[in-house]
């Protein structure tokens, strides 16, 4: 599972370099995250610019990860693509997250080692 993490305002960046968020990697993707959300906050701001299909799997993982959630921390969505969007649309997930379009989201500030 390749998620690359950089600090930005408020929290980090997890970007995940991934062309697929499905069945075969939810869970390795959960567990990543649940080791991103211990370590960082409050925000985590998940980018999936390069993920280009997500099931229902992939889905899952994500809500999981936002039920799981501490008090005060929160997960938000960057670089959806068309597909991905889709997903979140038909299944009413963009009114459940908080979505940021191209250019409006936090910018990193360094890169972490």
């Amino acid at each position: 599972m390749n998620i690359t993490i950089d600090e930005i305002d408020g929290g980090v960046r997890a970007h995940v370099a991934e062309p697929r968020l499905d069945a075969a990697l939810a869970i390795r993707f959960k567990d990543r995250l649940r080791e991103v959300v211990s370590r960082h906050g409050p925000l985590i701001l998940l980018d999936l610019s390069e993920v280009n299909f997500m099931d229902s799997s992939g889905l899952g993982a994500i809500l999981a990860i936002r039920r799981a959630l501490p008090p005060g921390r929160r997960i938000e969505l960057t670089g959806l693509t068309p597909n991905v969007d889709r997903v979140f649309r038909l299944t009413r997930m963009d009114m459940i997250f908080t979505i940021h379009g191209a250019g409006d989201a936090p910018a990193a500030t360094e890169a972490e080692a």
